[in-house]
């Protein structure tokens, strides 16, 4: 009955259309979700994420939102992840925030790793009393997207209190490296007394600047022009300096060790003015006279430009000779590029053999990176350390795994695959012996029937371990004979001792087995949700009953390489991801 309330759900979803924009908020630890008072409609995690535990913050500050009065910890697995479906090729914007309060009232705010499609993104620093956001902005390489944390100190569990995803236009931060994310530093509206949000403006929060001595602020609240970017609060308001002889800094105090920084500005001239404005931007006072700045009125000048800083780099503007006006400006966005471009992934076989691999097992589907970042590869493998990795070695033993070994020919980056004491049945694959880097293959202690394959007895490069297979035949003068068996479903094996900082398996003496039972939040999230589906709709919905058994769970393959089409339309208008089939 169970199962069979949670197909309705997805029968219902699957009749919904296709929205091509992504506009996701998600109220992490929380069951119903929520709505800001931006009127941003928040919904709970349940069905975004497959791990973690529930909590709520002990300590809340007053000005803080209740949207992060909730938030998912997780103390288990070497990372965990939230998935979500967008357009393959666009910009999209996402912000992760953190709140502790004290929520296990040990007063001790954890430090752990954010990432997001196998990329490094920071390290996560929380705090006792301060709600700590990060956000980026990068051109996807995949039609699934993934936001990950990852545990790197003892008894200091990663957490996440709130995220969004946004679809952006194709002309925001267009003359940006689209090989690289680029990570906020700061989002500043000049002038402006109060910070500035708007749902049309992809959620960006704009913060009032700090003034320094000399600096002077002004605002006209009677412009009103048509303005895509940024919101026309923005453009209300400016600062600019007392002499056109005074230089206006914008930012300095980088880091030492160097970067690249994109930044993003905007001009308007608040009040029409009679006089000539003109002014440059300059990186350590190096003018360009090819490229001044006049502010429009009743418009707005963007620009841009990426600079590669040191500690001693001070970007600001400067008047040009002969402007009657001081430099002025009305909002800035500064952004770090990412240190390395952005990674394609784990090779994209590997990545449809181990999606084929999960699902032949039973096991619910893995979207995040299976090498990437290297610390926080996953558990049962191991891989090689070039740009694109290759999977280099399976563990797979001890597992409990039964039925026919799963077909991992895609796989030639293979130099190890070990699946001793499991109970694989049927005969040892042919391919086995022309993958054209495998050095050792470990079968022993299995119920494998048939003869070993030349392809592997001759190859002198392998070495085998088959002993404990009763019904193997070994001496050469075998029955031709073959035995199949259908495989069944056992639960995914992960590997307990698995360090993330070495990447490497460490020895185990009882393996963990993932269960194939459908967890009762999970469920009783699901039924929720389409119970509201159905009152939001206010239609009855009428299936035939069906003699349908289950066997296992639904799955949906990692990644964009085996991902169905039509869950993919159907998550996008409810905000959901495919991940719902791991409720099977």
């Amino acid at each position: 009955m169970a199962k069979l309330l949670i197909l309705l759900l997805l029968l219902a979803l699957c009749n919904l259309s296709k929205s091509d924009d992504v506009k996701i908020y998600v109220d992490c630890g929380s069951v119903l979700g929520n709505t800001d008072a931006y009127g941003n409609i928040w919904q709970g995690d349940l069905l975004l994420t497959q791990d973690g535990v529930s909590q709520t913050v002990q300590s809340s500050n007053a000005d803080s939102d209740p949207i992060l009065d909730t938030l998912r910890v997780f103390t288990t697995g070497i990372k965990n992840c939230y998935y979500f479906t967008v357009n393959n090729g666009e910009r999209v914007f996402v912000r992760a925030s953190f709140n502790y309060g004290n929520y296990d009232q040990k007063s001790s705010p954890p430090t752990f790793d954010l990432m997001f499609d196998g990329n490094f993104w920071t390290t996560v620093e929380t705090s006792n009393d301060e709600v700590v956001t990060y956000e980026l902005t990068y051109v996807v390489r995949s039609d699934v997207i993934s936001v990950c944390v990852g545990q790197t100190e003892k008894d200091q569990f990663p957490f996440i209190s709130a995220l969004s995803v946004h679809s952006m236009d194709s002309d925001v931060y267009r003359s940006a490296d689209s090989s690289y994310a680029l990570l906020l530093q700061s989002r500043v509206a000049y002038g402006a007394d109060a910070v500035i949000r708007s749902a049309t403006d992809y959620d960006r929060i704009w913060t009032p600047a700090v003034l320094g001595n000399g600096i002077i602020n002004f605002t006209d609240l009677s412009l009103d022009f048509k303005v895509d970017s940024p919101p026309l609060e923005v453009l209300q308001n400016a600062i600019t300096t007392e002499s056109t002889s005074d230089r206006l800094i914008l930012a300095s105090g980088f880091p030492s060790n160097g970067a690249s920084v994109y930044i993003s500005m905007y001009f308007s001239e608040p009040t029409e003015v009679t006089k000539k404005r003109s002014f440059l931007f300059t990186v350590d006072n190096q003018e360009d006279s090819s490229s001044s700045i006049v502010p429009p009125y009743n418009d707005v000048d963007h620009q841009t430009a990426t600079v590669d800083v040191s500690a001693n780099t001070t970007l600001s503007l400067v008047a040009t000779t002969g402007s009657e006006l001081p430099p002025l400006i009305n909002a800035m966005e500064l952004f770090y590029l990412s240190k390395d471009k952005l990674t394609n992934g784990t090779d994209a076989d590997d990545v449809g053999a181990l999606a084929s691999l999960l699902k032949a097992i039973g096991a619910a589907p893995d979207y995040s990176d299976p090498c990437l970042p290297a610390s926080f590869a996953w558990g049962w493998l191991e891989c090689s350390d070039d740009a694109t990795p290759r999977v280099t070695a399976l563990y797979l033993d001890s597992s409990g795994l039964t039925g026919l070994l799963p077909d991992l020919s895609a796989m030639t980056g293979l130099k190890t695959i070990d699946a001793h004491n499991n109970s694989f049945t049927g005969v040892i694959p042919d391919y086995l012996g022309t993958l054209p880097n495998l050095k050792e293959l470990n079968l022993a202690d299995n119920l494998l029937t048939g003869s070993i394959p030349t392809s592997i007895s001759k190859n002198k490069n392998i070495k085998l371990n088959v002993t404990g297979n009763s019904g193997l035949c070994t001496s050469g003068k075998c029955d031709d004979a073959t035995t199949t068996t259908t495989p069944s479903t056992p639960g995914f094996p992960t590997i307990e001792g698995y360090s993330p900082s070495t990447g490497k398996k460490k020895n185990k003496k009882t393996p963990v087995i993932l269960g194939t039972t459908i967890p009762s939040g999970l469920l009783a999230s699901a039924i929720i949700s389409f119970l509201a589906w159905v009152r939001h709709k206010r239609k009855k919905t009428s299936v035939a009953s069906t003699d349908h058994a289950a066997s296992g769970y639904l799955t949906v393959s990692w990644y964009h390489h085996c991902i169905n089409v039509q869950n993919v339309a159907l998550t996008r208008q409810y905000s959901l991801h495919p991940i719902l089939s791991n409720l099977f």
